[in-house]
């Protein structure tokens, strides 16, 4: 039978070692207070030598705290999205010294609330839901006395939220495209139906971006079509499919006047509108224009996508930010909005 591993030493076992208090150590490994250079170095050593490490549960018992944070998405493999804005959630908690846990709910309601659950009886000092599919469920995590953001999404939970400017972003796609000259402009997007909203915001992000473009088409006096505008899901959960935009391409060309170009909202619809005039034998930009938005498979896509981008990673930073403000007290703004911008790539030029 093997032999256990020996125990991690204790602070008084290192105080004794270095023959000194268990202030002095901690202190030492804090690096807080004064602490005579040859007494630190003495420590220091034996710290070396043990290969010591603080209890991370015991700390956190005293300081009341579980320095995690949880995080609640769809599916992270579904669209990239999610994965920027986990990576920012991951990066802003490691810099307040929390480690992150990631939950996946499907787009299941029922599992959404498991997961807040869970997360709850762990102890989490902020819980960060992208994209919630209840306010039932962040009223829920509101009522346990945890920090609470949502992120791009809000429900009427009256939480804090980080936003990205869906509108802006939608207007400057269109600003692009009409500006190259084009006029038959088509939209694919996501349903609103299927993201039924009821946030304090007068718009969802979906019934945004679709006012940008039709406040757009008018403003350049271009005659609207309604056969231009194909809503959907955006992709399928829990693995990403761009699916929904190629049927939404094929249907688009069989139209009478196909369009010159396509404002597809998610990068996701984009590679589906790519694959559709692949098989037309369609070329992109000579025959049709085509712009993204979120900049996440844009730069891999061919030709690279010109996109609207999203701050995805500053996203989830500024929700953790928000939490530990909160945590600490501090007075911080229940809403932050962050600008997007279009990158211009190689899926965009005049009609021909």
């Amino acid at each position: 039978m093997a032999a256990l591993p020996p125990k991690p030493p204790t602070l008084a076992e290192i105080a004794r070692s270095a023959g000194v208090s268990t202030a002095t150590v901690s202190r030492v490994i804090k690096a807080r207070g004064y602490v005579a250079d040859a007494t630190r170095a003495r420590v220091a050593a034996v710290l070396r030598d043990t290969s010591y490490r603080p209890n991370a549960l015991a700390s956190g018992l005293r300081a009341q705290r579980s320095f995690s944070i949880g995080l609640v998405v769809p599916a992270i493999t579904s669209n990239p999205f999610f994965v920027n804005v986990a990576h920012g959630v991951e990066e802003e908690g490691l810099r307040h010294g929390c480690k992150t846990m990631i939950f996946n709910h499907n787009g299941d309601e029922a599992l959404e609330r498991y997961g807040v659950d869970r997360f709850l009886e762990r102890r989490v000092d902020a819980l960060l839901i992208c994209n919630a599919t209840a306010a039932g469920n962040v009223e829920a995590a509101m009522a346990a006395g945890v920090p609470v953001v949502q992120i791009e999404r809000e429900t009427r939970a009256r939480s804090m939220a980080v936003l990205a400017d869906n509108h802006l972003g939608a207007s400057q796609a269109m600003a692009r495209l009409i500006g190259l000259g084009h006029r038959r402009i088509a939209f694919i997007g996501g349903d609103p139906a299927l993201l039924p909203y009821s946030g304090p915001q007068p718009l969802s992000v979906e019934e945004q971006r679709l006012a940008a473009y039709r406040e757009a088409v008018d403003a350049a006096g271009i005659v609207a079509r309604p056969d231009y505008v194909r809503i959907g899901p955006y992709f399928e959960m829990p693995q990403g499919s761009g699916r929904a935009g190629r049927e939404a391409m094929d249907a688009l060309l069989t139209l009478d006047e196909r369009p010159t170009a396509v404002f597809a909202t998610c990068d996701v619809l984009a590679a589906g509108v790519l694959q559709s005039l692949h098989a037309a034998r369609l070329r992109v930009p000579d025959d049709v224009s085509l712009i993204g938005f979120d900049d996440t498979l844009a730069i891999n896509l061919a030709p690279a996508l010109t996109t609207v981008a999203q701050p995805m990673q500053r996203m989830g930073a500024e929700a953790v930010r928000l939490a530990m403000a909160a945590l600490a007290g501090a007075a911080e703004p229940r809403t932050v909005t962050l600008p997007t911008w279009v990158i211009d790539r190689d899926s965009t030029a005049p009609p021909s």
